[in-house]
């Protein structure tokens, strides 16, 4: 462990720490932790800003400048950025804080052997990489940083880009509170790349998930990403990795580290590597194998698809993974296609990168001064996009690209925005002029002269060019089933996104983000600071937010579950958290809430629970204690509870998380102490089979697995000693819609509710639905 405040180095963080240092740090961390090749580094973390903010006052002058801001009126949207930028950049940081990143810096050049390295200084926002939402490319990057005055002016720059014009948009319309986000700056060793590239583990254009996406060009990533290149594109299969589709593109530019000073330098590639080079495909045959390969390892370690940033070193020909989160924009199966007429002239060819049908004038677009021309239902034609285009492409039918491939920034928010998108059109934004009416078949990859859907086809509530039905009228049509259907959630300003998807409540609602966003500080030291009543409302705000939206279904919310090292990332927290050799398994969950360091915190926590349910009359929010270990602790917590108003009754509920064995060997005695029971399955099984679930070499050779015997006999020990009272059981995690038999078992063995993330809700429920169907059609059967 570190010794500093406001520093985590990789080997320090995973999964679970987002709010401390971003969805791209955790993920780094995670990686770093389970074995991948990571360039190293470590993560300027989130609190840091926050202090950085409060310390300059800066957060005032911010809200001001963002109040009553049109974020469609692009111009406006770009001066009111403008001027918290610079209030941003302007500010002095602490000095305390100055002097940890320069500390960590020097001793980052320790580790690599290495007088003043190179750096990449990226950005990782606390909202970001998460299930629902890429936020790809909303802050900013800056590549071949050297020198600790340099990583401090980046570091400030990274904190700036928080707040660029495509930021704020984006946010706006994904329903995330500005000022509940925060950002992480990472700093990591920057790979001197050969070839680079991105690679999706499933599809992202057929949502196949047998197929690898791998697309590589010369130099530096940011032209794949960025859309300046079209890059070489290999298909994959998984079985056998057999290349099944292979499209080698004219590679006219790449990025490269500047010969002087610092940062990149965009160059002609016949100029660095040669003519042959541009038109060569850049990366063998063999090492297309061996990347797929890798993102197949990467794909299982996460038990899901992955959208993956890789690099081949040029001095070593090592390879480097850079990055890894989830893909967010893989559909249950294709849309539907919308048939064109016959007499049609094909003006422009591409690659099909976001599926849909479109038709509108063109606007062509050089710069990001005229975004503004686009207008609701054009087609935004451009060479190549940019992030700060995304308010534009918003409004538009469709897009259409000069340059980029499949998974450059263009394509992935083009299909997140479920609008039809085309990129490597080569010649597009000549051909295509302004005020031309086109049709833009994303499905196909081509564009024809004029509007040349068949209307009788065309549905009357068009949206993007695809066809589609009200949202919450097609998620009422979802099966009935006798098992419920939960769902999880972390963040409370995303409900809006999913308040329509077919769920009978929510099963698990994390309070780390509250805490983290809504709160800010250790509870304990709002306490110390007379500031207790800012805990009760900030809490109570973020929950009563949620279920407002979703009564009268209800929600179970999971009081804090901080781990000692998450606790010490708080506002106040190292004044009062220990240093825990194993955080895992010390002082969390109930234990800390009936110790005296603690009590009062976990007060504080009753409190708002109470003022939801009692002042809004929000009687459908529960409680769920988390690692539960014995029934003695958990009697002193209920004590606890009842003192501040939460008595057990027909109608408060109290759960507690299945995630110690000993809950599972003493299954009957709990069951008669709670109302039900959600199966961490993740800490059980981890438990039961003494496997870290952050352990790479473990995870390979398969030893963390919740359907290992094992896990499955305690599971199915808890339900049977739960129904002997009349106790629910469900459980939480992606365990039931990753994998059909593993659903089939507990809906077998009788569990009573399933609570999974946001993004396979509708999948789960099908698939519940046709266990339950199975196992009724073998009843009739006799079978």
């Amino acid at each position: 462990m570190s010794n500093y405040k406001y520093i985590k180095w990789f080997n320090e963080i995973n999964k679970d720490n987002i709010s401390l240092v971003g969805g791209k740090g955790a993920n780094l961390g995670e990686l770093t932790i389970k074995g991948v090749n990571v360039p190293p580094g470590f993560c300027i973390t989130a609190p840091a800003y926050t202090y950085f903010i409060n310390s300059a006052n800066l957060d005032d002058g911010i809200k001001k400048i963002v109040k009553g801001l049109n974020i469609e009126d692009s111009n406006e949207l770009q001066e009111k950025s403008a001027e918290i930028r610079k209030l941003i950049e302007e500010a002095d940081i602490p000095e305390e804080l100055v002097k940890e990143i320069e500390n960590a810096y020097l001793e980052f050049s320790e580790k690599v052997n290495l007088q003043n390295p190179r750096v990449a200084i990226r950005s990782s926002a606390t909202a970001e990489d998460l299930p629902d939402a890429s936020f790809a490319g909303q802050q900013d990057t800056y590549l071949h940083i050297k020198g600790v005055k340099e990583v401090i002016q980046y570091a400030k720059k990274c904190w700036a880009s928080l707040w660029t014009g495509r930021a704020i948009y984006y946010r706006e319309k994904k329903g995330f509170d500005h000022f509940i986000v925060s950002l992480s700056v990472v700093v990591q060793k920057m790979v001197n790349s050969k070839i680079s590239g991105v690679m999706f583990t499933a599809n992202p254009i057929t949502n196949d998930s047998k197929e690898i996406m791998i697309n590589a060009s010369w130099g530096l990533g940011e032209s794949v990403v960025s859309g300046t290149v079209t890059p070489d594109e290999f298909i994959v299969n998984k079985e056998g990795l057999s290349i099944v589709e292979k499209n080698i593109a004219e590679k006219n530019t790449m990025i490269i580290e500047k010969e002087e000073g610092i940062g990149t330098i965009e160059v002609k590639v016949k100029d660095i590597l040669g003519e042959n080079a541009v038109n060569a495909q850049c990366i063998s045959d063999e090492e297309v194998k061996n990347l797929a390969n890798s993102g197949i390892t990467i794909e299982k370690l996460y038990n899901s698809p992955q959208d993956i940033e890789w690099a081949i070193d040029n001095d070593t020909e090592e390879l480097y993974i850079l990055q890894s989160r989830p893909i967010t924009t893989l559909k249950d199966k294709k849309e539907e296609v919308v048939e064109v007429k016959k007499e049609k002239v094909v003006l422009v060819k591409g690659l099909a990168a976001s599926p849909g049908m479109g038709a509108g004038k063109v606007r062509n677009i050089k710069d990001i001064n005229e975004i503004s021309k686009v207008q609701e239902g054009d087609i935004l034609v451009t060479t190549m996009t940019n992030p700060d285009m995304v308010p534009a492409m918003r409004r538009a039918k469709a897009v259409v690209t000069d340059e980029g491939g499949r998974t450059c920034h263009a394509a992935i928010v083009s299909r997140e925005l479920g609008i039809p998108c085309i990129v490597g059109a080569k010649n597009a934004s000549k051909i295509l002029e302004d005020e031309k009416v086109i049709t833009v078949d994303a499905t196909r990859g081509v564009v024809y002269d004029g509007k040349v859907i068949d209307e009788d086809k065309e549905s009357k509530k068009e949206q993007s060019g695809n066809i589609s039905i009200n949202e919450e009228l097609l998620h009422q049509l979802a099966p009935i089933t006798g098992t419920k259907i939960y769902m999880n959630l972390g963040e409370p300003s995303i409900i809006d996104k999913y308040k329509h998807l077919p769920f009978d409540g929510i099963g698990l609602m994390r309070t780390e983000f509250i805490f983290t966003n809504l709160v800010g500080a250790h509870p304990m030291y709002l306490l110390k600071t007379g500031q207790e009543k800012l805990f009760i409302e900030k809490m109570a705000e973020g929950i009563t937010k949620v279920a407002q939206k979703i009564y009268p279904r209800p929600l179970v919310v999971r009081l804090s579950d901080f781990r000692t090292n998450e606790f010490r990332g708080l506002k106040g927290g190292e004044e009062v958290e220990p240093v825990e050799n194993n955080p895992m398994i010390g002082w969390r969950g109930v234990s800390r809430y009936i110790s005296p360091e603690y009590e009062e915190g976990f007060r504080l926590e009753c409190k708002a629970i109470r003022k939801v349910r009692e002042e809004y009359g929000l009687i459908n929010v529960w409680t769920m204690l988390p690692f539960v270990r014995t029934t003695w602790e958990l009697k002193k917590a209920k004590e606890i509870m009842a003192s501040e108003g939460l008595v057990q009754s027909n109608n408060f509920k109290i759960w507690i998380m299945a995630e110690v064995p000993s809950v599972i060997f003493q299954a009957e005695e709990f069951a008669q102490l709670v109302d039900g029971f959600s199966i961490g399955s993740n800490d059980l099984t981890q438990l039961i089979l003494g496997a870290d679930r952050d352990s790479g070499i473990l995870n390979s050779m398969g030893y963390f697995d919740e359907r290992d015997p094992a896990v499955k006999k305690a599971i199915s020990t808890l339900i049977k000693a739960a129904h002997k009272y009349g106790k629910i059981v469900s459980i939480c995690g992606q365990g039931p819609s990753l994998y059909p038999e593993f659903a089939e078992f507990l809906v077998k063995e009788g569990i009573d509710s399933m609570s999974i993330n946001p993004d396979t809700v509708a999948y789960t429920r099908k698939l519940v639905a046709q266990v339950e169907q199975k196992i009724i059609l073998s009843k009739l059967r006799g079978e």
